[in-house]
């Protein structure tokens, strides 16, 4: 079973678009420039270190190119049935299950940013690694230090995140090495993420999310706050909400997944922290990365030779595996099948499927049709799913 992982703010480095720039995939850039109404092609190929870090730039920059990834993996046919992502990749996780609409999701994750740095403008924070000590280590050096210090995020086992004042930061530090933490370090942050410093921020996202439309996911996604799945789209405005101010329960979310039967990670944005992350927290996962072009023909690789594994406990639905794959729009207008191909049938590379409009749309892969995912005369967008077939 197959889950994508989507990266959070702290992931972002200049140029990380410039790979992307001659890919099919990288329209999703100047549709989201234009609903965002800014130059996102400048933050992926231009700004400089200085410029990204702003969390206005790194949470826009960040989404758009792991939207941009993930279009690209979905071209090549390739699907996850769940879903997660660290802080802001929870945006960008919901996107891929269907629970936001691209364009929607740019307006959230721009809200979401500005919101974010207003916040911690107003009110001075950092952010700071804690490793070596287990969770409860980390949260007992927090409530005994006096002043306003917090957990953020437990991204693995021995690797915890606190937040707060840079004064209470610098206490539970040193009551996290009296504890046995081997080391504390530092994080070039403008805020105290993940804590109730921003409180300002969540009233001010609040309302755009009660604007948003939220719908139920396709497949499963693990949310940051309580590390369940969910399919109440009410139940995600309130979680979203509340992310901005809860910790990030990353550690737990990959083991709640694992627990539903995912055995392959892929991470899809820029870096490959949360690679580390699984290989810190699920030591038997297969991981795999895809920053650029070149990782997909690898990641084509790597899915044809992963073990099949049993469906997730508790969902209904169906789930793509290494041996299935999905063809998907080149363009957008109305789909009309071909009449001679139903479900069952045997269909070879390049065979004519159906045509939208005068586009015709042809299998890049020989399989079985294993069922059509668009309806006779149904209007589709560009790269959604088509048809979804087995192949050997």
């Amino acid at each position: 079973m197959i889950v994508f992982t989507y990266s959070g703010q702290g992931s972002q480095q200049p140029g990380m678009g410039a790979a992307w720039q001659e890919h099919p995939s990288w329209e999703l850039v100047e549709e989201a420039s234009e609903e965002a109404g800014r130059d996102i092609a400048h933050l992926l190929l231009e700004a400089d270190a200085d410029e990204l870090r702003q969390t206005r730039n790194a949470q826009l920059a960040t989404f758009v190119t792991s939207m941009v990834i993930l279009d690209a993996v979905e071209r090549l046919g390739v699907d996850a049935a769940g879903h997660a992502g660290h802080s802001l990749g929870e945006y960008s996780a919901l996107t891929a299950a269907g629970v936001l609409d691209f364009g929607g999701a740019v307006g959230l994750v721009v809200e979401r940013g500005e919101a974010m740095q207003a916040a911690a403008g107003d009110r001075t924070g950092t952010m700071a690694a804690v490793l070596g000590l287990d969770d409860e280590g980390v949260e007992a050096a927090c409530e005994a230090t006096a002043g306003d210090v917090w957990v953020a995020n437990f991204n693995a086992p021995g690797q915890v995140v606190i937040a707060g004042d840079p004064d209470a930061i610098s206490a539970a530090g040193e009551a996290a090495r009296e504890a046995g933490a081997k080391r504390v370090t530092g994080l070039e942050v403008s805020g105290a993420f993940h804590t109730p410093f921003m409180a300002a921020a969540g009233d001010r996202l609040r309302a755009a999310v009660e604007a948003a439309d939220v719908r139920r996911p396709e497949g499963i996604v693990v949310a940051n706050v309580d590390a369940l799945e969910h399919d109440d789209p009410e139940a995600w405005r309130s979680l979203l909400n509340a992310q901005l101010t809860r910790p990030v329960r990353w550690h737990q979310s990959l083991q709640r997944l694992s627990e539903l039967g995912f055995t392959t990670f892929v991470e899809l944005g820029p870096g490959s922290i949360l690679t580390g992350l699984v290989k810190r927290t699920l030591k038997k996962a297969k991981r795999l990365t895809v920053n650029t072009p070149d990782d997909l023909d690898r990641l084509l690789e790597e899915l044809a030779t992963a073990p099949e594994a049993a469906p997730p406990v508790h969902h209904e639905g169906e789930h793509l595996f290494a041996t299935e794959r999905l063809v998907v729009s080149p363009c957008a207008g109305v789909f009309t099948p071909v009449e001679d191909l139903g479900v069952g049938g045997t269909v070879a590379t390049g065979q004519l499927l159906g045509r939208i409009g005068s586009e015709e749309v042809r299998s890049p892969f020989a399989g079985l049709l294993m069922g059509w995912l668009a309806l006779d005369t149904e209007r589709v967008t560009s790269s959604q799913p088509i048809a979804w077939l087995q192949v050997p």
